[in-house]
């Protein structure tokens, strides 16, 4: 994985498997907590099709936890031409670290 500034509150991560590749705009509220991530082209099926189309997530709720911010709700959708399409959206209920040596 590969990082690049944009500006002050946005960050560009590309993620590459193979021949696959994934850059991911990252934006940070003030206190530096990631808020969104939104990659403006990634395949979809739609019927038996493969449809290229935006893709943004949402973190909210964050807490700490052994003294680490997590989010603790989510949300992640297709953006359509008929509007915001969530799939997945989320609240952790319980949250477990196990830190190695």
């Amino acid at each position: 994985m590969r990082g690049e500034a944009v500006d002050d509150h946005s960050a560009n991560a590309t993620v590459v498997d193979g021949p696959i590749s994934l850059t991911l705009l990252f934006r940070f509220d003030a206190a530096g907590l990631s808020g969104s991530f939104r990659a403006e082209s990634r395949g979809s099926m739609v019927g038996d099709m493969t449809v290229m189309a935006p893709w943004e997530g949402l973190w909210s709720n964050y807490q700490t936890r052994d003294s680490v911010q997590v989010p603790f709700t989510g949300e992640v959708a297709w953006m359509r031409p008929e509007g915001r399409r969530p799939y997945f959206i989320g609240t952790v209920r319980s949250l477990t670290f196990e830190f190695s040596p």
